[in-house]
């Protein structure tokens, strides 16, 4: 069978101006995590990523850890859902949470309640819909597992990577954003499948991370 190693991003840059790149810890956590796969054995045949500035650099680190040249396919079902303007069209009318895009706590609590209302057919003002988010990260899926190639990798986010788990392990309403909010920057998510059958074969794993690291490499957002 075929394996698809499906990767969150890097550490992001929360609370910049500019969400969408990498922070230097990002750079160095993709780097490291490619080491790391590289000494698993991990080499690629196809790799995929969103059009995301963070997906693109997280990978760029991953194949400079793997010694690797490859170039990225690119699919926009890998891109996170728009958080920022879910979160504005929730509070579109009322008063929003203080420091619900700047301070962590209070974004992801935010956050979670959001998503479970979106989820429920809510937030009627948001620029993507619940069913349109699952689609496309459905078609994503879908293109990514060709059974004609041995080992697949791809850089997503965590939406994307939860809602893909979620829809495969038939999880009912309410489970997605619990896979989502306890994803790690660069966890590895692993999957092996043919043409008839798709197993989840790894959830959230680190293997750039050891307890002589960890107080510095892992983060969440």
């Amino acid at each position: 069978m075929a394996e698809l190693y499906l990767l969150r991003h890097a550490q992001a840059s929360f609370g910049a101006a500019n969400y969408d790149k990498l922070s230097d810890l990002g750079h160095e956590q993709s780097v490291e995590l490619g080491r790391a796969l590289k000494a698993q054995g991990v080499a690629p045949d196809a790799v995929w990523i969103g059009d995301m500035v963070r997906h693109r650099e997280t990978l760029e680190g991953v194949l400079e850890g793997l010694d690797l040249k490859i170039e990225p396919q690119i699919h926009t079902g890998l891109n996170e859902f728009d958080f920022t303007n879910l979160l504005d069209a929730k509070y579109a009318s009322g008063e929003a949470p203080e420091n619900m895009h700047t301070e962590r706590k209070s974004h992801f609590r935010t956050l979670r309640d959001t998503v479970l209302e979106w989820e429920q057919g809510g937030i009627p003002g948001a620029s993507e819909s619940w069913v349109d988010f699952t689609n496309r990260v459905e078609a994503a899926r879908a293109a990514m597992m060709n059974p004609d190639h041995g080992q697949v990798l791809a850089v997503s986010s965590g939406g994307a990577i939860a809602r893909m788990i979620a829809a495969l392990l038939e999880c009912g309403p309410g489970q997605q954003i619990k896979l989502q909010l306890q994803m790690k920057n660069c966890a590895v998510n692993r999957f092996v499948y043919s043409a008839r059958s798709t197993y989840l074969h790894g959830f959230n794993e680190t293997p750039h991370i050891n307890a002589a690291n960890e107080e510095r490499l892992l983060t969440y957002s």
